[in-house]
């Protein structure tokens, strides 16, 4: 063991946190944290998987749930291409693994949805084999740690860093040291105003001897954001059931549901919505614009996202509105459905504004 191994490993033992996955090292337990993780911070993280494991306690039970039942465990999180993906990998080791996750790095990145850094962490915290994880934390710490302006997202970057991960790891306690080295980048090596100053690892670190802790790691510049704009119908009809879509098409929230949408390249005027064929199609002659939302903005990766949400009030549903995925659901059962943030935004601001005015 060298003396950067050693100092991640004096400084994890003492700094770590208690989580249930680190108690209980199972490959159902680290897969599924590490999937959530993928998109939280710990501390919210820690939530969802604690419901996930009281829901469904092994991995055969989360095998034989619904896809519909994960989507709604995962509502908040986004990203709901991976729950769907947790969902098929936990089958297909169900089926084709004889309900046991393999040990080895290639066998378990031809699951569905494990990738390299995912394989690597289950490998090495569940069964301590000696692969390296590089994750966010890992990026950020061997760059300040060997000064590297290699961008982290380009082909020679992400070729760099896995080599010197590898290096670096200790090969006879590769899960330990692999925690030692995300757990660091989480709690001491952070993005903003890192404790440098108290750092056990400053006598190693090239970007502080150089001056450019904050300058690392470097980052090629974002895909350009895509602004949508989604004219949400809450259409109700007088038994108090509301109009809800289930999304089928290739997009970001496929399987889920919202309501119907008149969707533009462009901000519409209330006229503009009422006046469109979607609409017509959808809402009879007679109906009550009952109010016309504020704007709501939700912001994803690629794509920014404006919705307005017009609730209409009508007597009866046209027949075509059974068609196109959409259903009628009672108002008081929106709940069972997994629906996006953004929906769930809109709804519980609605739920808000009612209770304040009643």
């Amino acid at each position: 063991m060298n003396e950067t191994q050693e100092i991640l490993a004096r400084w994890y033992e003492k700094n770590k946190r208690e989580l249930p996955w680190r108690d209980t090292p199972s490959p159902y337990y680290v897969w599924l944290s590490e999937v959530i993780l993928q998109q939280t911070r710990v501390s919210q993280g820690l939530d969802y998987f604690n419901r996930f494991v009281e829901r469904w306690s092994t991995l055969s039970d989360l095998a034989a749930a619904s896809e519909e039942e994960v989507l709604k465990m995962w509502q908040g999180l986004g990203y709901y291409s991976r729950a769907r993906n947790l969902h098929r990998c936990a089958r297909q080791v169900m089926e084709e693994c004889g309900g046991k996750f393999p040990m080895e790095l290639e066998e378990l990145k031809k699951l569905q949805g494990i990738g390299e850094y995912t394989a690597a962490a289950i490998a090495s915290i569940a069964f301590d084999k000696p692969y390296a994880v590089v994750d966010g934390n890992v990026y950020r710490l061997l760059a300040r740690l060997y000064d590297i302006e290699t961008p982290i997202n380009s082909n020679e970057g992400v070729k760099i860093f896995a080599e010197l991960a590898d290096a670096l790891l200790d090969r006879k306690h590769p899960g330990r040291h692999n925690q030692a080295m995300m757990e660091f980048g989480a709690l001491h090596c952070v993005p903003k105003n890192p404790n440098c100053m108290f750092c056990p690892l400053q006598a190693h670190c090239l970007a502080f001897e150089h001056q450019t802790v904050m300058e690392r790691p470097v980052k090629l510049q974002k895909t350009r954001v895509r602004t949508r704009y989604l004219n949400y119908l809450v259409i109700k009809d007088k038994d108090q059931n509301i109009c809800l879509r289930r999304r089928q098409d290739n997009d970001i929230w496929r399987n889920l549901y919202d309501f119907p949408c008149v969707e533009s390249d462009k901000a519409l005027s209330p006229e503009e919505v009422l006046a469109n064929n979607a609409f017509l199609e959808l809402v009879p002659k007679a109906f009550q614009l009952v109010r016309v939302s504020p704007t709501f903005t939700h912001k994803l990766t690629h794509q920014t996202l404006i919705a307005t949400f017009f609730e209409i009030k009508i007597s009866d549903f046209l027949p075509t509105s059974q068609k196109n995925n959409i259903l009628l659901v009672p108002e008081n059962e929106l709940g069972k459905y997994p629906i996006p943030k953004l929906i769930e935004k809109y709804l519980t601001e609605n739920g808000e504004r009612k209770t304040s005015h009643s």
